[in-house]
């Protein structure tokens, strides 16, 4: 094999891995795939380059200045965005389904909205199954009414 079949095949593999990396962008591919494009472009700028023993030295000099350029640049391609948080008072008028019955003065009953499953307590006492409509938050749980003709709970 000789240094410009390697740096070939290093070029292969860095394109193989940057599409892969544009299939399932955030698993961080760009920085190994773009250093092994640069040092399969020198292994055919300069074939006897890649296999002299001067080559692990090479992969440091050029792994560790393209590595921060591609995290750099990665940076910069995706903006950061602060985490989404859903408070209690912004579920006013949603509606969600009971997953656990709702009973009038305690929290024990549970309601997903969102695919989130929230603390909520009902002024009437409601089954599991049914839809619900938040009509108020109460610190970290929700106050709920059912939708339609819900069932009364057995509640303890």
């Amino acid at each position: 094999m000789t240094g410009s079949d390697l740096g070939l095949i290093f070029i292969i593999i860095g394109v193989i891995m940057l599409l892969a990396e544009a299939v399932t962008p955030g698993a961080f591919l760009v920085v190994p795939a773009t250093v092994l494009i640069v040092l399969g472009a020198l292994g055919l700028a300069a074939p006897d380059l890649l296999l002299s023993i001067w080559s692990p030295l090479l992969a440091i000099a050029v792994g560790v200045p393209v590595f921060l350029l591609t995290v750099k640049a990665y940076q910069k391609l995706s903006p950061s965005m602060p985490p989404t948080t859903t408070v209690a008072t912004s579920l006013v008028g949603m509606e969600g389904m009971v997953v656990t019955d709702v009973c009038p003065k305690n929290i024990r009953g549970k309601v997903k909205i969102n695919n989130d499953v929230w603390s909520a307590t009902s002024s009437r006492p409601i089954a599991a199954g049914y839809k619900v409509r938040v009509v108020a938050s109460e610190g970290v749980h929700v106050k709920v009414e059912p939708i339609g003709d819900a069932p009364m709970a057995e509640c303890k």
